[in-house]
């Protein structure tokens, strides 16, 4: 059985990029919950019609309908994963480790990537995203055409991000995120992150912390 991780953080910290960089490196599945309630809301979905107006004001959508999202992938991904902003709040945490713990798992670690807050408003201001495959990163990522580094496709700004979102989206952190890491690290099972240094760098670190866990994880 692969590991169980997730990655939390306050916007624009960098999740998305060391999410799947874990999710490729340890050969576990990727979700970002932003990207799966976003794509809810291009399709239209009646979880997507919820959430559109609440996303729209930088807000967090309701426990109970994050929970409706993520069962079904859980489901079909049980042998391991890198959950990327999730769980937000301590409800979601709450279901989560007992959704595990029906199945005789748990999560195998929490990382929490450290940003100052004046890096994370830079970073908004910068950030694009592909909305074929959903990466996420920084300008200076894409070349000329902005095109994704991924998949090629046209990354561009999201429309979430502005000055406004982020200041709320950043509250929201403090009050209710903010929380679910002081429950891990009183766990110990915290793995912080100063995330501030060059993604690669930032990834190395993060691999080199958990490669521990990796190898009891593939040996159990």
């Amino acid at each position: 059985m692969g590991l169980h991780l997730i990655v939390l953080g306050p916007p624009a910290s960098g999740k998305g990029t060391q999410g799947r960089r874990l999710a490729q490196d340890l050969g576990l599945a990727y979700l970002s919950t932003g990207a799966l309630l976003r794509e809810a809301v291009e399709n239209r979905t009646p979880a997507g019609v919820e959430a559109e107006p609440i996303l729209a004001r930088g807000g967090y959508v309701s426990d109970q309908l994050m929970a409706s999202l993520m069962e079904p992938w859980l489901e079909t991904n049980q042998a391991g994963w890198v959950l990327d902003g999730y769980p937000r709040t301590l409800a979601q945490d709450d279901f989560l480790q007992q959704w595990l713990v029906e199945r005789d798992q748990r999560v195998d670690a929490a990382i929490a990537l450290e940003v100052p807050k004046e890096v994370l408003v830079d970073r908004i201001r910068h950030r694009v995203e592909c909305p074929d495959c959903r990466w996420s990163g920084q300008c200076v990522e894409v070349d000329g055409a902005c095109r994704c580094p991924e998949c090629g496709g046209l990354a561009k700004a999201r429309k979430d991000d502005t000055l406004e979102n982020f200041l709320s989206r950043f509250d929201e952190f403090s009050l209710h995120t903010q929380p679910v890491i002081e429950r891990y690290a009183e766990q110990g099972d915290l793995v912080c992150c100063d995330a501030t240094a060059p993604v690669d760098e930032v990834a190395a670190g993060l691999l080199q912390s958990l490669q521990s866990l990796s190898t009891d994880g593939q040996t159990a």
